[in-house]
């Protein structure tokens, strides 16, 4: 029976308007071509290490354990920033620059141990000559060889303190009786809805309930871009086509969406600390 790898899930801001995601991939295959590789996006915002984090959290604990993730976004390419591998407190390995990009899953999921990419042996050999390319040379190499087995995460490269580890402020949500302040965390794109920071379970042991209207105080900085009533509720179909709803997104936080519509591009919307939300319920 044939020896069942470990899965190489992607993520990156490369796009695929060139090969560099055929060579990194290409680096793969040569190390072993029974290696699984499966992309996540290439489609991350450039630079965008704050995207590359939270993307990380938003789907790395539905794959199995000892799943491999590979995530460049790496501005600081060939920089003194660490190239490393973590391994996080449920049993997966993260490859990625240690630039902020650790951040969510450090905090969602728990990291049991960080180690640091040894270039000497762990970076393909016939690319020592250029700095700028990573993501095929450092990151997809050394990602192949732990999950085909070439080397153990031991020999990936010297451990180095968790807490040392790069990480970015993340905001807190904060909710009282009726009351909810937060910030628009991250957006999803391709159907404009915008997530907040603001577990849904919150709001539900805090006065508020599913099926009723609720005030929706949306800002960039100090601009007001969104101040109106909304109904808060389970799904997209509970209210009119066109219509404003805030619901409970798959990660279990309320989130702003536009019925069959962008609520991201309606209103001219983004994420980021920037734009902060305030959610009050109506008083019995």
């Amino acid at each position: 029976m044939q020896e069942v790898l470990p899965i190489l899930v992607f993520q990156t801001d490369f796009t695929y308007k060139e090969g560099a995601i055929a060579s990194m991939y290409g680096v793969v295959r040569s190390v072993n071509r029974n290696v699984e590789i499966i992309t996540a996006t290439h489609e991350l915002p450039q630079y965008d290490i704050w995207s590359a984090s939270y993307r990380l959290h938003q789907y790395v604990e539905f794959w199995p354990k000892g799943t491999v993730f590979v995530s460049v976004v790496d501005p600081g390419v060939g920089t003194e920033r660490k190239a490393c591998v973590a391994l996080t407190e449920d049993g997966y390995y993260i490859v990625t620059p240690d630039n902020g990009s650790l951040t969510h899953v450090l905090r969602h999921n728990g990291i049991k141990e960080v180690r640091q990419i040894d270039e000497t042996i762990n970076r393909l050999p016939s690319t020592r000559g250029t700095s700028v390319f990573h993501g095929r040379d450092l990151f997809g190499y050394c990602a192949a060889k732990l999950a085909s087995g070439k080397i153990s995460y031991e020999e990936v490269g010297p451990a180095y303190d968790v807490k040392d580890i790069v990480t970015m402020d993340v905001l807190e949500g904060r909710v009282s009786h009726k009351k909810a302040e937060g910030i628009i965390e991250i957006d999803d794109p391709n159907f404009g809805n915008l997530w907040t920071n603001i577990p849904t379970e919150e709001l539900l042991n805090n006065g508020f309930a599913y099926g009723e209207d609720v005030h929706i105080l949306l800002k960039r900085g100090e601009e007001i871009i969104f101040d109106r009533d909304v109904r808060f509720d389970k799904t997209f179909g509970n209210v009119a086509k066109g219509e404003p709803i805030l619901y409970n997104n798959e990660l279990m936080n309320a989130s702003l969406a536009l019925s069959q519509g962008s609520f991201l591009k309606t209103y001219d919307a983004g994420f980021g600390p920037d734009y902060t939300i305030t959610i009050t319920g109506k008083e019995d």
